[in-house]
Formats: structure tokens, sequence, C-alpha cells
């Protein structure tokens, strides 16, 4: 007779005894309280798992549903697995890249034997009703976990090269593996029970090829809306062009390079695609500029996108065209405190556009482009008032105003100055590297290390308050950046191949030291994990001058 244990259940805070080796399935079985959702995951002692997990002694259990965050990613992997079978079943031998996410969705591409095979309607309906069918079929996605040297084989045989490539770089005893009607994969993270669960999807042509989207974040029983964003989807396919002239498009790739010592070509070209890019968005100002626009320059993006250092190396480029660049500081136009806005929680909104004194800062800046001078607001952040200190500016003709801020593309911030007196940037690290054919990297894991690099070196701060907070921050960025980006004049990718093989040893220290007992070490340990893939690469390769030491610390601008 297997020995009882207790799991502690969470969402009822309640105690339940269930057999050794019983399945968080089965768990949910025998308790007497229903939860009110279908869970597609759980957090067992702070630890994202799947449904199929089995325990074998004492737990605590938090059963999640597809709104959260971890279950979206769950629900979302399993979608993307039963996308590859339709692929694998309609197009025998074909290639399927998940690149990115676009739209409110995840851009992909079928590549045959002789090149991309370029999608039709019919072909997308096909790929549809087969993940439809497998809906209703009720499939299991089973879970082993095999010596990689066996996993090899199997991926080796079904063709996933890209695969065998990455577990070949990571010399791994064990790999973690799914099946799915006899199909195998691997994914960065659980997937849920079986088919029936993931219903709520969508799929059409673009572009030549797929965009599966999953549910909505709003109402998780709709597919999310697509929303065109082509300058976003060119923004990347550049990029992705530049990753197949280096040959890196995986982490295995990269990781191969790395092991044959050709980490420093890989930055040196990185870094001077950098330059490239910046070089180009300023002489497309500057011509403005000389056609008589352009004489305020706004610079957008998320958090822990590079927006600052983009800012100092696009003035130096400007300096380069004879122009000479001022900065005004959006900070310094808040409202004093008491007329700040306040967010759900009752606390300062200082992220609201509405923080900000529009009609003051809309007069300042039509005065300065008419070559009037002004006082310039100071915020006292210690006080919460506005103040004025007497410092005064004035654009001579060779002048341009940078602005950098999260607002900048919203057209009310400079709602009374004239459109063609602006030119608006929009930053963002777009990570365009894939962990494998079927795991892109998602930006916001890319931007979340660099903010907890960076607010541990300068800001003393935890990591576990910087992934604490991150929802909220996540909560900003779609409420006042994300639905303001195709308004940017020119997109600029601040992602660098190399950079998380470089934050790789600094970030896994820092949440290393995320407790066990805190419900911050699930995303810690999420985190840790993703890292894992990726082979190091000495920081002291980056050059002084580089965007990523915003974050890292020894950068040659002063900030």
């Amino acid at each position: 007779m297997n020995k009882k244990i207790p799991v502690y259940i969470a969402n009822v805070e309640q105690y339940v005894e269930v057999d050794g080796g019983s399945t968080l399935v089965e768990v949910l079985d025998s308790m007497d309280h229903p939860l009110g959702f279908s869970p597609v995951c759980a957090l067992v002692n702070n630890k994202i798992e799947a449904l199929g997990f089995p325990l074998f002694s004492p737990k605590t259990v938090e059963f999640l549903p597809m709104e959260s965050s971890a279950g979206n990613r769950t629900y979302v992997r399993s979608l993307c697995m039963m996308l590859y079978h339709a692929v694998h079943t309609l197009f025998p031998g074909a290639r399927l890249r998940i690149e990115h996410s676009l739209s409110n969705g995840y851009f992909c591409r079928i590549d045959g034997n002789d090149g991309t095979i370029v999608m039709t309607d019919d072909a997308v309906r096909r790929v549809g009703d087969h993940m439809r069918m497998l809906c209703k079929a009720a499939m299991p996605f089973v879970r082993f976990e095999r010596r990689t040297e066996e996993v090899i084989d199997i991926f080796r045989r079904q063709g996933l090269d890209d695969k065998v490539m990455l577990l070949s770089t990571l010399q791994e005893l064990y790999t973690v593996y799914y099946t799915l009607d006899g199909l195998s994969d691997s994914y960065y993270g659980p997937l849920v029970s079986d088919t029936s669960q993931v219903s709520v999807f969508s799929i059409r042509l673009l572009n030549g090829g797929l965009l599966l989207a999953g549910p909505s974040g709003r109402d998780v029983s709709v597919p999310a809306s697509y929303e065109p964003q082509p300058k976003m989807f060119e923004a990347f396919m550049d990029y992705v062009s530049f990753n197949r002239i280096l040959e890196i498009s995986t982490v295995g790739e990269l990781n191969r390079k790395v092991m044959k010592g050709q980490s420093q070509d890989v930055i040196n070209v990185s870094e001077a695609l950098h330059n490239n890019r910046i070089a180009a968005i300023a002489a497309e100002i500057t011509r403005r500029f000389h056609e008589g626009g352009a004489r305020v320059v706004m610079i957008a993006g998320p958090s822990s996108s590079g927006k600052t250092t983009f800012t100092k190396r696009l003035a130096i480029q400007l300096m380069t065209n004879l122009l000479k660049p001022k900065m005004i500081s959006l900070d310094d136009y808040f409202v004093d405190r008491e007329r700040t806005p306040r967010d759900s929680d009752g606390d300062f909104d200082y992220e609201s556009l509405y923080a900000l004194d529009l009609p003051v800062f809309n007069d300042h800046i039509n005065k300065l482009i008419a070559g009037e001078e002004v006082e310039l607001p100071y915020y006292n952040f210690a006080t919460g008032m506005r103040e004025y200190r007497g410092t005064r500016m004035k654009l001579s003709s060779d002048n341009i105003l940078l602005i950098e801020g999260i607002h900048g593309l919203n057209p009310e911030l400079t709602m009374s100055v004239p459109d063609h007196m602006k030119f608006r940037v929009y930053v963002s690290a777009l990570t365009t590297i894939s962990i494998d054919d079927h795991n892109w990297i998602p930006t916001t894991d890319n931007r979340l290390l660099r903010r907890i690099i960076r607010d541990a070196k300068y800001r003393k701060v935890s990591p576990i308050e910087t992934i604490r907070r991150w929802p909220s921050v996540r909560r900003g960025e779609n409420r006042w950046i994300f639905p303001y980006q195709e308004n940017a004049d020119v997109m600029f990718n601040s992602a660098l191949l190399f950079e998380l093989g470089v934050m790789k040893d600094r970030a896994d220290a820092l949440l290393r030291d995320v407790p066990h007992d805190q419900r911050e070490y699930a995303e810690a340990s999420r985190l840790r994990r993703f890292l894992s893939y990726f082979r190091s690469i000495p920081v002291e390769h980056v050059p002084s001058t580089s965007l990523l030491r915003e974050f890292l610390g020894g950068s040659s601008f002063r900030y």
C-alpha cells in the first residue's frame, strides 16, 4: 500500500491526503471543494510544474489558471506542439520555425527542403482544421525524461537538427521531452495534460507565413485579436536577415560559435550593426532637419530597452552630421504630486501620461522651435513639487532637441506641436535569436534580465523586488507604450545577439539568491532554466560604448 502524504492546497487553504506518486490531476480529483476554474499548471513548492507531476513527499500546491502568466505560457507551448504536429502531418519533411511574437500572436514560417513554403489560405485552413481535430481527440501530452544521448537520437530521426545542435552544446546528462501521438518535441517549460485543454486559438495567413494566436488577455474564451504591426515586422525581419548572414538564428548555433572561440567576432559584428543602424537614423533625421522639419526627436520604448544609451549614441552621431543636440527630461514636467493620478491600488501613477503637465510642455516645445527662450522646470522628487532654478534654454539654427521618455510616441504628449517638426524613434530589445525552432525568446525576458542586473548594481534593488514589480511595469507598458509603437518613424532594435551569454553568469548569481519560500522563486527558477541554455561569454569582450553596458556597468557614458 502506498504511503499517504499531506498536500497543502493554497487555493482553498486546506490539506488533502493522497497516495505517494499521485499526480496533480489526481490531487484535484481528491479535493472536496472545487477551484472554480480549470487549471493548466501549478506551483509546487513555488516552482511551475505540469499537472502530470507526481508527488512523493509533502508539498504546497497552488493550481494556476490560463489567465496567469505561467498558465498562459503553458497554454501557448501546448498550442505550439499541436501546430508542429499539424505541420509534420500535412507537410512531410518541412521545418517549422516559430520566430517571434507579433500582432498579439506568434509569427511562424514553414521551410521545405528547397526553401520556404509560401502558405496559402487553403493551407492555413488545413493546418487550423488539423489542430481542431487534435483538440477534439483529447490526446495526451506525455512527459519523458531520458538520457540526453537518447533524446538526441530521437530528435535526429525526426529531422530536428536545431534541437540536436542545442543539446550537443549543453552537455546535460538528462533531457525532458514530450510526445503527442508518437511525435516528440521539447519545450522551455511544462505543457497541459491533453489537447482538449487547448481549444481557444486562431491561425491566419501573414506575410507568406502563419500567425498563431492564443487566448485574449482580456477574455480567455476568445482568441487574441489581430493588430497589424508592419513596422514591427520589418524591424524583426531586418535582424533575422542579419542573423542568417552570421549563421546564428538559434542558441545552439550561438553556443557553437562560443565553443569555437568566435564570441569576440560575434560581438564585434553585432556592435557594428548597432553603429550602422544609429548612423542611418541620424542621417534620416539630419535630412529632414535640413528640409525644415525634425526639430524635436522623441525617443520612446519600454523598460530596460536601452533608451538612454541609444539617445547618447544618437546625439554623438548627430554631432558628426554637424548638428548640436540638446536634451529635455520629461520627468521635469511632472505635475505637483498632489495632482498626480493614482493607479488601481491607490498609489501615485507616475507612468500615466497625465502625470505630466501637457499644456506647459507643449508651450515650451513650440516656443523653442520658434527660437524663443524658455525657463525649464525642475521636478523635486523629495518635495513632489515643480521648481524653477533659472535654467534657461534657447535653440539656435543648428540645435536639435532630443526628448527621451515612455510617452514619446503618444500623439497626445505633443498634441500642439506640428507633426513635421517631430521625428519619433521606438527602441526595444526585439530578441531575434531563438532557443530552437519551436521555442522563441520573449523580448520581455531579455528586458527583465537586463533590469534585474541594473537594479541590483545601481539601485540597490534585490532581484525578488524587481520580479515582484515587473507585472506592474508590464501593465503600464501595455497601456502607455505598446499601443503607440507603430507611430514611430523608425524602430531601433537594441537587442544584441550575444547579450544573454554575457548576462548569464551575473544574472544567475542574482537569481540564485531568491529564497525558495517566496512566490518570486518560480520566476527566478524559470529564468535560471532559460539561462542554462546559453554558454557563458566573458563580459570583458563587450566594448565600453555598448548599449549593454548601461545595465552591466563599465560604460564610457555618464548616466
